[in-house]
Order: C-alpha cells, then structure tokens, then sequence
C-alpha cells in the first residue's frame, strides 16, 4: 500500500503561484507513476500532470507552460509548482500514485486551492 499526504493549497490571486507537496509512504523509485489530478466544483477529476519513474513528464493542455512537476526521491515527496495561476485553476488537488505490477491506483485526501478573480 502507499499513503500520500498532501500538502500547499490555499488561496491566491490569480497571476500567483503556489506549490504543492505530496509525501509518499513508500521510496517514490519503487512507484511507477505519479501524479496530480484536481477536480473543479461540480466537474469531474482530471489529469493535471504526471511523472514517471523515469522522470518523464506529462501535462494537461491547459496548465502547460505555466505549471511544473518534480520531485525529489530522498524525500519521497512529489512536487507540482503552480504559476501564474487563474481562476479556472480552482479545485481539488489529489495527488496519484501507481504501484506495483497491477499498477494500483492510491490517492490523496486532496488539498484545496481557490484563485481569486
């Protein structure tokens, strides 16, 4: 199993920035993706971004450019750097990760972020 904890949200402008944390139970290495999922009020959850074990790296569409994931195996933790941010960007952010050779899917509780207008 792989408990993840997250961490970062809160509310910011728009044009801000903010940065997300999720702390994983397990050594990330041994996860073979990871990821960042957020789900808008009365929409459904979505793909925001993900990082392999490899370290390659996958993004929405609509927070190219302006949004980065990372992390860093000595922590264990994964890190998804939000810039310029927009109003649209307000949700529910769940970190993801997938494990072992089922590839099992583990979530977060989620971390709320709200720009303001």
């Amino acid at each position: 199993q792989v408990q993840l904890v997250e961490s970062g949200g809160g509310l910011v402008p728009a044009g801000g920035s903010l940065r997300l944390s999720c702390a994983a139970s397990r050594i990330i290495f041994s996860i073979n993706t990871m990821g960042w999922y957020r789900q808008p009020p009365g929409k459904q959850r979505e793909l925001v971004a993900t990082i392999t074990r490899g370290g390659s790296t996958n993004y929405a569409d609509s927070v190219k450019g302006r949004f980065t994931i990372s992390r860093d195996n000595a922590k264990n933790t994964v890190y998804l750097q939000m810039n310029s941010l927009k109003p649209e960007d307000t949700a529910r952010y769940y970190c993801n990760a997938e494990y072992g050779v089922q590839a099992t899917n583990y979530w977060g509780q989620g971390t709320q972020v709200t720009v303001s207008s």
